[in-house]
């Protein structure tokens, strides 16, 4: 999809570029733990258009900064919307792990909206800690002490190195979507989640399976012994602009009339709700367990 300059400039001078929100659950209960936040971009003319087609452009042209602040800024604006345990996660650009003011922009980001930077999961990819580790160490421990949680992505593809495990201070520790797309069908597949699993539980992280699309790979990461589970393309996407919060857990029937509206997802406990009236689904404050905040599957703006 062809889109230039001066389009990336427009929709960020436009605020057209917004945050989308995939839904990211414990495998072993079906409890939602958080989402991660994507960047999506309706275009006037051609559509929805994906992250790979524009951020490259922005990293090119200094405008990263720019994006994220924007992304993270709505993000953060969801705080009245997520009960306390959920995290937000994010994923920042390689170029962004050399900027030093990268921990005051989150803190900042997170401030406005009062949302707890205990709550924000950084994600950084391997390939950002090829010959810039220290750097990227120092930023870490700065998040570290912000209270920020930190995610090394993408392990398993390109640069795996025990060495980063080492030297920065990771709680989470991803496993590659292309890992979870063959594992039900090849052996080798499986026997590499299973590592990265065990190596995750040994160091004391929590371990999360990317792209998980069907019910059989959900069932066999838990067999596996992996913590959580984010959904891949076919799972919803969801804004938080306008819609409620339902609080059941939702194996049962949801308490408000909103049956006719709810489908079902690729793990069995999600459910989209559109009550209009979320309030009355909440249990009391002790025995409310949250399930899911699958709000709709819409990018309008």
């Amino acid at each position: 999809m062809a889109v230039d300059l001066i389009d990336v400039r427009r929709a960020l001078e436009s605020d057209a570029i917004v945050p989308c929100f995939q839904p990211i659950v414990e495998l072993r209960t079906g409890r939602l733990a958080g989402f991660e936040i994507l960047a999506r971009w309706q275009h006037p003319d051609l559509g929805l258009i994906l992250p790979e087609n524009f951020i490259s452009l922005a990293e090119e042209h200094g405008l990263i900064g720019s994006l994220t602040h924007q992304i993270m800024r709505k993000a953060f604006m969801s705080a009245p919307l997520l009960p306390e345990p959920l995290v937000l996660a994010f994923n920042f650009s390689p170029i962004q792990l050399h900027y030093r003011s990268l921990p005051f922009q989150i803190r900042e980001a997170a401030k406005d909206s009062g949302f707890p930077l205990q709550r924000v999961m950084v994600e950084i990819t391997e390939s950002a800690l090829v010959n810039n580790l220290e750097p990227a160490r120092m930023i870490a421990i700065e998040l570290k002490e912000m209270g920020c949680r930190l995610a090394l992505d993408d392990f398993g593809t390109g640069y795996s190195s025990l060495r980063h495990l080492q030297a920065l201070p990771f709680s989470q520790l991803k496993i590659d979507r292309s890992f979870i797309e063959s594992m039900t069908g090849k052996r080798e597949s499986r026997k590499i989640v299973a590592a990265v699993v065990g190596l995750g539980h040994s160091l004391g992280m929590i371990t999360v399976a990317e792209g998980v699309e069907t019910e059989e790979q959900a069932n066999m990461l838990l067999w596996l012994g992996a913590t959580w589970g984010r959904a891949g393309s076919t799972g919803a996407l969801c804004r938080p602009s306008g819609y409620p919060i339902c609080s059941q857990p939702h194996r049962g029937h949801c308490p408000t009339k909103c049956r006719r509206s709810r489908t079902r997802s690729v793990f069995p406990a999600w459910r989209r709700c559109r009550s209009s009236a979320w309030r009355n689904c909440r249990q009391s404050t002790m025995e409310r367990r949250w399930a899911y905040v699958f709000l709709t599957a819409t990018f309008a703006t």
